[in-house]
């Protein structure tokens, strides 16, 4: 079986406050394209949708521009463009410049969903 999609015509959109997400649904695995725009915060824009404190979901993503901050427990981290990351219940710092992520399996599916 071969399955084909294009982020030009996602299955679904997902909009935040300062952000929004479009994914494509395949069997197996979902992936998507995440916008962040200048002002973003997890704990204003996606914490109130998640109902937790950090984001849940094993995150795998890819920055396709800007820079992406991250911390974890007492850990943090930039990622810049061209630069994969893999992480685990993370609160995500705010955000200077517009940042666009590709995601992959959990983080396209369900990152932002309303229950």
């Amino acid at each position: 079986m071969l399955e084909a999609k294009t982020l030009d015509k996602p299955d679904e959109r997902r909009d935040f406050p300062r952000g929004h997400i479009e994914a494509v649904h395949m069997e197996g695995l979902d992936f998507a394209v995440a916008t962040f725009e200048p002002g973003w915060r997890w704990s204003e824009s996606v914490a109130p949708i998640a109902g937790t404190d950090s984001c849940m979901i094993h995150h795998n993503c890819y920055v396709v521009e800007g820079r992406m901050h991250v911390r974890m427990d007492d850990e943090q981290e930039c990622a810049g463009p061209a630069t994969w990351f893999v992480c685990h219940r993370q609160r995500r710092l705010g955000l200077g410049e517009r940042c666009v992520l590709r995601l992959a399996g959990g983080m396209a599916k369900e990152y932002a969903k309303a229950d």
